[in-house]
């Protein structure tokens, strides 16, 4: 293999990690009390900071049509499918986690402040969100 092949494919490689340590992508959240899974969330990124989407839900009771009924804000009787629960969250200085964002949990209607850390090479996500100086953390898993 001639050197500047071996270096692209370095490059490449070495790229792929680096995105792997990113909250962009697609991951699968479980219920803290079944350890059902729940759903499929769908990250990206807009104008430099997370935009986050329920791609699908995984729950076992899950009606195709199921709307957010407990949403205050605009997302109220908007379809689950597709609703937007990530808004916000920057790449903190210095640190592999995002944070500034906010999360909505459906199910309850209630916004939190958030944070999105990357970890275990970037299979895993630790998602954090706070209500005061209360905080739970969820881990969700890359979906390859």
């Amino acid at each position: 293999m001639n050197r500047s092949l071996a270096a692209l494919f370095l490059m490449a490689a070495s790229s792929a990690a680096l995105a792997q340590m990113s909250p962009v992508g697609l991951w699968r959240n479980v219920d803290d009390k079944t350890g059902e899974a729940k759903a499929e969330i769908r990250i990206g990124e807009a104008g430099g900071a997370l935009v986050g989407r329920i791609e699908k839900s995984l729950k076992k009771d899950a009606k195709p049509d199921a709307v957010c009924e407990e949403c205050a804000d605009e997302r109220k009787g908007q379809p689950i499918a597709g609703l937007e629960i990530i808004r916000g969250g920057k790449k903190a200085e210095g640190k592999d986690a995002w944070e500034g964002g906010k999360i909505l949990d459906p199910e309850n209607g209630k916004e939190y402040r958030a944070s999105f850390t990357p970890i275990d090479g970037g299979r895993k996500l630790e998602v954090r969100g706070y209500l005061g100086p209360f905080w739970r953390t969820q881990t969700w898993t890359r979906v390859q």
